[in-house]
């Protein structure tokens, strides 16, 4: 088995993964039904990063980059390995955590108002 392309393609599997705890609730808007998985993805995330719950695709990381004979990330995880320092400044963590909590609040007030203008919408066809 190659490991490298296995913690390679878990990365990516990452990177995915925070792109959606960030985007889905907009997402969302187009396809309302995937409203849950959002939420499911944003309880994890957040959860995570509030009380330090071990990712398993951090894991699967690491073991998969030992077992390659490569280093694994270090303690502090897949977000200060790849995105903090590296998408935006050290210094603007703590604004880039509220910049996400108003785009997931934001697409979840949106799809409100989608749903229940929809729902309007429906009930003046009728």
């Amino acid at each position: 088995m190659d490991y490298r392309l296995l913690a390679d393609a878990t990365a990516i599997t990452h990177f995915v993964f925070v792109a959606y705890v960030v985007v889905g609730g907009f997402i969302a808007w187009r396809w309302p039904r995937t409203i849950w998985l959002h939420l499911a993805a944003v309880a994890w995330g957040f959860s995570t990063v509030l009380f330090k719950f071990e990712c398993p695709l951090t894991n699967l990381e690491n073991w998969a980059r030992h077992r390659a004979g490569q280093a694994g990330l270090p303690s502090s995880g897949f977000i200060d390995h790849y995105i903090t320092g590296v998408l935006y400044p050290r210094s603007a963590l703590e604004e880039v955590r509220v910049l996400v909590v108003i785009c997931v609040l934001v697409s979840w007030a949106g799809l409100a108002w989608l749903s229940r203008r929809r729902g309007a919408t429906t009930t003046a066809t009728h």
